[in-house]
């Protein structure tokens, strides 16, 4: 790694020697940058859509924010080549399922890739909102159409326009450090 402390310069201005820190170094390896995502705190959520026959599909994500309130407008990042993103992208709509501390097991079987997508739902209260399943003991959900899906490394950024929310009670479960956690 070079040392960045030698040649002080300003974000994007080349240094004497025609080389930019910030630009041109290459930055730390996968597993370093992991380390670091694993310390990024999130709630857990459920992202679901049907797939083109019309059955239902659902993923475990921690990426998910609020991107704007008028419009209103949620970012969720989603596994490049994953069934859900390749079944939102079809329908152009998809529902988030902001998880509580009780859906646990839920979050595990959702985010197993052995499990098959419509098994992912069995045994787990849905309803349907607009046509698509959402988690029905969720502490929140909101149901999206998609306005914009772009890749990103190993994601797809996927921004939707929230149709059709519910705010429920309880307590949120939340990912650090590759485990869920509960507040304390």
């Amino acid at each position: 790694m070079a040392d960045l402390t030698l040649a002080p310069q300003r974000p994007g201005e080349p240094s004497a020697e025609g080389w930019d820190a910030l630009r041109d170094e290459p930055g730390p390896d996968t597993v370093r940058c992991l380390g670091l995502y694993a310390k990024l705190t999130a709630g857990v959520s459920v992202v679901s859509a049907l797939d083109a026959g019309g059955r239902p599909t659902g993923m475990t994500v921690s990426a998910l924010t609020s991107l704007s309130a008028r419009p209103p407008l949620l970012l969720a990042c989603l596994r490049t080549g994953a069934r859900t993103l390749t079944a939102l992208r079809h329908q152009g709509a998809f529902a988030i399922s902001v998880l509580t501390e009780d859906q646990r097991p839920g979050a595990s079987r959702f985010a197993d890739p052995s499990v098959p997508p419509a098994a992912r739902f069995d045994g787990v209260p849905v309803q349907h909102v607009l046509g698509l399943p959402v988690l029905a003991d969720a502490l929140a959900w909101a149901v999206c159409v998609v306005q914009d899906v772009r890749p990103y490394g190993d994601h797809h950024a996927v921004v939707g326009r929230v149709r059709a929310l519910a705010v429920n009670g309880g307590r949120p479960l939340l990912w650090h450090d590759r485990a869920f956690h509960a507040l304390t």
